[in-house]
């Protein structure tokens, strides 16, 4: 089972990211669950989400407290929040930020520590091909390219399916063209 820990803040689409991956999860027969974690329900308070994808059925009930991966779609985050808690040895580290993984190391204090540490400036990304600072289809190119959890074409397919249901062709390309920037720009360390 991959279990996957999203932290972020409301308003970042951390929660949607979390469920359009069950949707393809789905798409694939696989067996999934996806739910968030508030606090204060408001824009820009610190929200976690949880994604689970598995071969077959799933019965834990609670949040994910070791996880395979951390996504962290807001690096604010870090230091106010321990948002390693649990990582599981050898885990994978995905973060939003202009940083390099080597100085997001350092600022997570994991220098020596055995995680995959990914970094891509998924909110730069949002801002070029959508003209906002909504980092969800990025980050879940990121995730894809750290994870190998499906093929990006596969990804990008899907996500035109399920957002045209929804957007606009315009927001449709823009969100694709975000995933697939993050999946070419996406750095590991």
């Amino acid at each position: 089972m991959l279990e996957i820990r999203w932290h972020g803040r409301g308003g970042q689409g951390v929660v949607t990211a979390a469920k359009f991956l069950t949707d393809l999860a789905l798409s694939e027969n696989k067996y999934f669950q996806a739910f968030p974690e508030y606090g204060a329900e408001r824009m820009g308070a610190p929200i976690q989400a949880f994604t689970r994808i598995d071969d077959k059925p799933i019965n834990i009930r609670t949040g994910i407290r070791n996880p395979d991966v951390v996504v962290i779609v807001d690096a604010t985050l870090i230091g106010s929040v321990d948002v390693l808690n649990g990582l599981k040895e050898n885990g994978i580290i995905v973060i939003n930020t202009p940083e390099t993984p080597s100085d997001m190391r350092k600022a997570l204090k994991i220098e020596s520590a055995p995680y995959r540490v990914y970094t891509v400036n998924a909110t730069h990304i949002a801002l070029e091909t959508l003209g906002r600072p909504i980092p969800n289809a990025p980050m879940i190119g990121a995730l894809v390219k750290a994870t190998n959890l499906a093929p990006i074409e596969v990804v990008l397919d899907f996500l035109k399916k399920a957002f045209s249901k929804k957007f606009s062709e315009e927001i449709v390309n823009g969100n694709i063209e975000a995933a697939r920037r993050a999946y070419e720009e996406v750095q590991e360390g």
